[in-house]
């Protein structure tokens, strides 16, 4: 059977760390789909408790898409992300495109996940990406306006999105644009209640990069915009260079400073993980050795917690990271931390590219297990 063939790329802005967002598009749309899988035995799932999915390859088939996704639902996650930029989603206005976006939600629906969106109206350091047809939006009435409604349109049409990521390491944007915050606030604020209004089951909050504003000194900034239901932190523990400079249990030490910082609201890890890349210090020891860090700290505070997600299934070509970041709106300093983020993000799998597991993979169930259900 000839499968459809998915377009995989990674795009962000970035600063020290990147959020690294996969795409998938349909290229052939008039082959078939996959066979339905055949039935597996039921597993728990715990809904707290998420993967960042995603097989090696750049293209990958739809058949090694949903293998992905019955591998990492075998952990028994409960979750998943979906990364959907505006563009992709509406072309034009008004008229939006469900072709990747059904895969995506359907492979989770399939797996018993839930899921957790990232819209970017915020990408780290770069407002959007928005489609042609909004021309250059500012953070406005009009831009509030139109996020609502098309954010509505996606949650209206899959009931398995449970929490929602509007903007994403909002950090970096407004580290070099800080007399945007007021004006941000007012928008964050304008879209939750029209959509909490309508969606009252669905969670809403901002990403901010834990890793990013402490190197950065930039604490300050989460007090500022602690919206919504919660507030979303990712951490990868590197310096300013893109080296794992310190061990796990001594990056361990951050994780207090979410809490912290959130200042009452519940927070949740949507990106977390540890890069096993020699060249920046990474190693597969110390890879369990955070993850122990992480579940650890999470069982301890987890009425605290609304969920924790694991960056990432499996480990990708160098290149294609090092591509997608050479081409991205945000410049890096120098090529030093060009290649080192490249590494970092695609040696930060539990299983890498020929599909052998880390020992860290097998720690995954362990700590998942070892986790309460609620």
């Amino acid at each position: 059977m000839n499968n459809k063939i998915l377009g995989v790329a990674i795009a962000g802005g970035v600063t020290a760390v990147i959020i690294a967002i996969v795409l998938l598009w349909i290229v052939p749309q008039s082959q078939p789909l996959i066979t339905p899988p055949p039935i597996q035995p039921a597993i728990s799932h715990n809904i707290k408790l998420g993967l960042v999915i995603m097989p090696p390859t750049q293209t990958p088939t739809l058949a090694e898409i949903q293998s992905a996704y019955q591998q990492a639902a075998s952990t028994g996650i409960g979750r998943s992300n979906v990364y959907l930029t505006w563009p992709n989603i509406e072309p034009k206005e008004g008229q939006y495109n469900w072709k990747t976006s059904d895969i995506l939600m359907g492979l989770n629906r399939e797996q018993n996940l839930n899921v957790t969106l990232y819209f970017s109206v915020i990408n780290d350091r770069v407002l959007g990406p928005f489609p042609d047809w909004m021309g250059k939006p500012q953070i406005d009435q009009k831009l509030q306006d139109e996020t609502v409604q098309t954010l509505d349109a996606i949650i209206s049409r899959y009931y398995i999105v449970d929490h929602v990521i509007i903007g994403g390491d909002v950090d970096g944007y407004f580290r070099d644009h800080p007399n945007d915050i007021p004006d941000y606030a007012k928008f964050f604020d304008g879209v939750y209640s029209k959509l909490k209004a309508k969606h009252p089951d669905v969670k809403f909050g901002n990403w901010f990069s834990l890793n990013s504003i402490l190197n950065q000194y930039q604490t300050d900034i989460v007090g500022k915009l602690n919206q919504g239901d919660f507030v979303a932190y990712s951490y990868y523990p590197i310096d300013s260079t893109g080296y794992e400079s310190q061990s796990p249990e001594e990056e361990g030490k951050n994780l207090q400073k979410m809490i912290d910082f959130a200042d009452g609201k519940k927070i949740a890890l949507v990106e977390v993980g540890w890069s096993t890349a020699k060249s920046i210090n990474g190693t597969k020891d110390d890879q369990v050795k955070f993850m122990k860090t992480i579940f650890d700290f999470y069982r301890k505070n987890n009425s605290q917690f609304e969920f924790l997600t694991w960056y990432r299934q499996y480990d990708r070509p160098v290149e294609t990271c090092y591509n997608s970041l050479n081409t991205s709106p945000v410049g890096f300093g120098n090529d030093i931390v060009l290649n080192n983020t490249a590494t970092l993000l695609c040696n930060m799998g539990l299983i890498d590219v020929d599909k052998n597991l880390k020992p860290a993979w097998i720690e995954l169930k362990n700590q998942i297990q070892l986790s309460p259900n609620s």
